[in-house]
């Protein structure tokens, strides 16, 4: 799990993920969050969970994922999922193992979860566009959950769950008007090149090149991490815009 990339306060890291999500556009979000960090490098991703063991099954063990991100919502349950994740590490024992699901609406997933060892138990409308920082925040803590989560299985008596890592808010960038960080949220987190944003929000090029400028600026400001030289502005700004509150 080590990189080429150090960068003081993130840590140098370079995992291989893999993404089991049965909706697609959810896995192409996940993909697409990935992709902007490099200490993260989606592997494979597939919808269909026998595509998910013949990757396993096909893969040296130098190769194998060193984290599986798998959807919790659709595999049958607490006993599906326990049943999942055992098979998993039986495949690969290496491999660390983060449940994400839509909703909490049985307790008794983030349960199994915690007990079978799952590296973090998240909800994506919690989690959003820090997937990247909470992945490689697993490689720290023992366990990682969501607020929601959090307060859900409060009654459960389980170590793993009561002291497990709340991942924390979105960085907040008191500065950033709305303006700006609508504009950075269409040419950074969506890609919109500049002239279609600038439609979309109804403005100038001229404008919204200055919000851009701007809005890197605070970005800046705000974060003392080195990062490599060769990091284009675009990446810079995406791990910035998605940055945790605690990371400085």
């Amino acid at each position: 799990m080590t990189g080429q990339y150090p960068m003081p306060g993130i840590g140098s890291l370079n995992l291989k993920v893999v993404l089991f999500d049965t909706d697609i556009y959810a896995l192409q979000a996940l993909n697409s969050y990935l992709a902007w960090d490099r200490r993260t490098r989606v592997t494979f991703m597939t919808r269909e969970i026998d595509e998910l063991w013949n990757y396993l099954r096909v893969m040296p063990p130098a190769e194998q994922p060193d984290i599986l991100v798998l959807d919790a919502d659709h595999l049958g349950g607490p006993d599906g999922l326990l049943a999942t994740m055992r098979r998993v590490k039986d495949m690969s024992p290496g491999t660390e193992i983060v449940c994400m699901a839509q909703n909490l609406d049985d307790p008794m997933l983030a349960l199994v979860a915690a007990e079978f060892g799952a590296k973090a138990y998240l909800l994506k409308h919690e989690v959003r566009l820090r997937i990247a920082w909470a992945i490689c925040r697993t490689v720290e803590h023992d366990m990682i959950i969501t607020p929601e989560v959090q307060r859900t299985t409060q009654g459960y008596a389980n170590r793993r769950l009561y002291n497990a890592f709340i991942l924390p808010e979105q960085r907040d960038y008191p500065e950033m008007t709305d303006r700006i960080r609508q504009a950075i949220r269409l040419c950074v987190i969506e890609g919109m090149p500049a002239h279609l944003a600038a439609d979309e929000m109804g403005i100038s090029l001229h404008t919204i090149r200055g919000y851009i400028k701007e809005g890197y600026r605070i970005l800046e400001s705000y974060d003392h991490h080195e990062y490599p030289t060769d990091m284009t502005p675009q990446e810079r700004a995406f791990m910035r815009f998605t940055a945790l509150a605690d990371e400085f």
